[in-house]
């Protein structure tokens, strides 16, 4: 999967849609503005756990866009692996394929 191309043709879906409904997409915003907020836990952090959450339900678009995210972020290749390595101990077989496309986009998004 091109998962540059996937991001860029998911954020025209999304744009679409937000004009549609752009009162839940400014809500979903502020939620989002909120929860990123650095307090105890830092953005690379919960970057990881919406990972996470992108794997264990499998939803290609929010592992771009978190992927995307950490690549944002400077983690490391070594970063990634090991917490994919927990993704997909905690959720088994279909964790394990999805935590694959992960770091298939997290090494394409760091080679862009």
């Amino acid at each position: 999967m091109d998962w540059n191309k996937f991001l860029a043709e998911t954020k025209l879906c999304f744009g679409e849609l937000e004009q549609e409904t752009p009162e839940i997409f400014r809500g979903f915003g502020v939620m989002g503005k909120e929860a990123k907020k650095t307090g105890v836990l830092n953005e690379k952090t919960k970057e990881f756990i919406a990972l996470g959450i992108a794997i264990a339900t499998r939803c290609e678009s929010c592992i771009a866009f978190h992927v995307n995210s950490l690549v944002r972020l400077k983690t490391s290749r070594e970063e990634i692996v090991e917490a994919l390595s927990m993704c997909s101990y905690m959720g088994g077989g279909p964790s394990i394929a999805f935590s694959a496309k992960a770091l298939e986009a997290f090494d394409q998004f760091s080679n862009s």
